[in-house]
């Protein structure tokens, strides 16, 4: 009679499978798309889908370039790393700014200087220029309503543009990347990441992010029930006092929609407690832009948003 024997057991960590599958989507775009780049802004998302690329492709070098959309708005603590992580990994950084299309006259500023709607048509002019065929983000579907229905390769048409009624399946992780002259695809490879998964692998990978993340004192006001940093883009109203608070960013991006969070959460660890607790989303939590409607982030989608 054979008998069995207990014998170890192989098996992925939550970390692992998620790191493992974003992995081969980043492969997997690179080998089918003729000119990928990968957004990077310097936020947390964008700073963990490099790191999994540098993983992805090491000994050998990112092959493909990264893009940042500048608003012009943003913080200067997230611009400063941004140059440097580039710097340091010798990867082509390719910037759409909005302050130019502006100056240029391809775009007009909005009511309120709210310039977060008008970076559609500065990225889809960017990939246009440079030719990308496929851009990936670090967008994940516990952010947001639309992004939680959206595939991890999106196809776009012509134009940029999603259809939410027109998408590919996606089953066993079957990816279809074919398009055809002046289509495009972008594509999600930390889709089915959270902010918690985000930032347990940020603490366990040992990963450097922009101190704005982390707890520090800074002047601040009340508005619309969120607390936003006094900074050369936005000013207080003469009705909105300021005041000093111990606060950090879960989400960074353009500083007049961009609000902080109360906060004593200095490490990674101790951001990863908080996260764990928290029961609202950083975009809803953070972003004045996603109170606009219900639908604020579809609608900018379908007009060819990341």
């Amino acid at each position: 009679m054979t008998e069995f024997h207990d014998a170890p057991r192989y098996g992925l960590s939550q970390l692992d499978y998620l790191e493992s599958e974003a992995i081969f989507i980043i492969r997997e775009v690179a080998a089918e798309n003729e000119h990928p780049a990968m957004l990077f802004s310097g936020g947390k998302d964008s700073i963990v889908m490099l790191h999994l690329a540098v993983k992805a492709f090491a000994p050998g070098p990112v092959p493909f370039p990264v893009v940042h959309i500048d608003t012009g708005h943003n913080f200067a603590e997230v611009l400063e790393f941004r140059d440097r992580r580039v710097a340091e990994l010798g990867i082509r950084l390719v910037v759409g700014s909005v302050q130019e299309a502006i100056d240029s006259g391809r775009i007009r500023e909005g009511v309120g200087g709210s310039r977060n709607r008008i970076q559609t048509p500065v990225l889809l002019h960017t990939a246009e220029v440079n030719g990308f065929t496929a851009l990936m983000g670090g967008a994940r579907r516990d952010e947001e309503k639309s992004r939680a229905k959206e595939r991890v390769f999106s196809f776009r048409d012509e134009f940029g543009q999603w259809d939410p009624k027109d998408q590919r399946p996606e089953l066993w992780s079957l990816f279809n990347a074919r398009i055809n002259q002046g289509e495009s695809m972008r594509v999600f490879p930390i889709s089915n990441w959270t902010e918690l998964d985000v930032w347990q692998y940020i603490a366990r990978e040992k990963i450097e992010v922009p101190s704005i993340y982390y707890a520090h004192v800074r002047n601040v006001f009340l508005r619309n029930s969120m607390l936003f940093a006094v900074d050369r883009h936005l000013q207080p109203r003469s009705d909105e006092p300021v005041f000093t608070a111990k606060v950090r960013y879960r989400t960074v991006g353009d500083a007049t929609l961009t609000a902080a969070v109360e906060s004593e959460a200095d490490t990674p660890e101790k951001v990863v407690m908080e996260v764990a607790g928290s029961r609202v989303t950083e975009r809803g939590a953070t972003r004045g832009d996603d109170r606009v409607s219900e639908a604020a982030m579809e609608d900018r989608k379908k007009e060819g948003y990341f």
